[in-house]
């Protein structure tokens, strides 16, 4: 293959003056690779699936699908010639055909060349088996989501667009399917594209992860780079992993960086960004980059505790009034309460010294 598999060069998407996403470029290299579109409701994820789908027409740049031109400035390929399918978060089932007909309608538009798929292989992954004689207004929003879904994977799309689609499952049943659909969409190698505002989701299912916010694509790159080192203060507190402190860099020319902060002392690492030593910059502490310690000497307030299930999320308050989350497994022993004082392990060494 000497072609991308999909290109979006310079994609102005559009529905209106709030919902649009300018300079959009993003790059699937591969097909099978699955791709994750995170941000808040609104910011204009749905308008580029719809125009990925052809449902809306690019308004400026250019897409590109297995090295042919889907969209640009003087081209718009009808959604009907695509073999694009796009699965919507609210029912968009046909309300006079029962479920199972539904699904097969999917497997009458296949025209894709990708591995064959068992259509009652799906029905069994998303678990429908007991609604297909049904009509979409007997079922409820969760069923009527996942049979959207199984239709759109019976058609064999080149290209498959999920907008929310595990938002209406319950809980208990989200995650089984979450992972029976990532290894279906690996083993059939079908490049997908998902819409999600739950961090937790795309990362967990996809390769690459592209942030929407503020109308632009803020950073397209793998989940561990997203979550790690977000490239800009925008994307890290979309992502809310934690806060902003302030601290000086004290070396920045050795091996392993050195900040300073008026209350936790040295903090030791990689620097993300470039920063002069005795720069003045803000870091980014995540729960998970301080290690509770009973038995060091630095130790700080405890104004809250939250219980996590795996683990409790506790919130120390340092001299200076600043407010820092600290993950601890919910298996350890010693419970701290409000006002107590919580030991935090020093020095404190952080893999990823994100600054801005």
């Amino acid at each position: 293959m000497d072609y991308n598999f999909l290109e979006i060069q310079n994609g102005y998407f559009k529905a209106s003056e709030k919902n649009k996403v300018n300079n959009v470029n993003l790059l699937i290299k591969n097909q099978g690779e699955i791709i994750s579109l995170l941000g808040p409701s609104g910011v204009g994820k749905t308008t580029i699936l719809r125009t990925l789908a052809g449902l809306q027409k690019l308004n400026g740049g250019k897409i590109l699908l297995k090295g042919k031109i889907l969209a640009s400035n003087d081209i718009h390929i009808e959604p009907e010639k695509r073999n694009v399918a796009l699965s919507f978060q609210d029912n968009s089932l046909f309300p006079n055909y029962k479920i199972i007909d539904n699904i097969n309608f999917g497997k009458k538009r296949s025209n894709g060349d990708g591995k064959s798929i068992d259509v009652n292989e799906v029905i069994k992954l998303l678990h429908i088996e007991s609604i297909l004689e049904k009509f979409p207004h007997q079922i409820s929003a969760g069923e009527a989501q996942r049979v959207s879904l199984a239709r759109s994977l019976v058609s064999k799309p080149d290209l498959l667009l999920l907008d929310e689609p595990f938002s209406n499952i319950d809980q208990s049943l989200k995650e089984e399917i979450q992972v029976s659909v990532k290894k279906l969409l690996k083993r059939i190698n079908l490049t997908t594209i998902i819409v999600t505002h739950d961090s937790y989701e795309a990362f967990s299912i996809a390769d690459k992860c592209g942030i929407i916010l503020n109308q632009e694509l803020k950073q397209y790159d793998i989940p561990y780079n997203v979550h790690h080192e977000p490239n800009s203060v925008a994307v890290a507190n979309f992502l809310n992993k934690g806060v902003f402190i302030d601290v000086d860099v004290v070396d920045s020319d050795c091996a392993v960086h050195r900040l300073k902060h008026k209350s936790l002392g040295e903090i030791r690492g990689k620097l993300s960004n470039k920063f002069s030593s005795g720069s003045k910059v803000r870091l980014l502490l995540q729960p998970e980059d301080l290690i509770h310690d009973d038995q060091s000497p630095l130790k700080l307030e405890v104004v809250d505790r939250k219980f996590r299930g795996t683990n409790f999320v506790y919130t120390l308050k340092t001299p200076n009034g600043e407010h820092l989350p600290v993950f601890v497994h919910s298996h350890h022993i010693h419970q701290h309460e409000k006002s107590e004082k919580f030991g935090i392990k020093t020095p404190i060494y952080i893999d990823h010294l994100v600054c801005f």
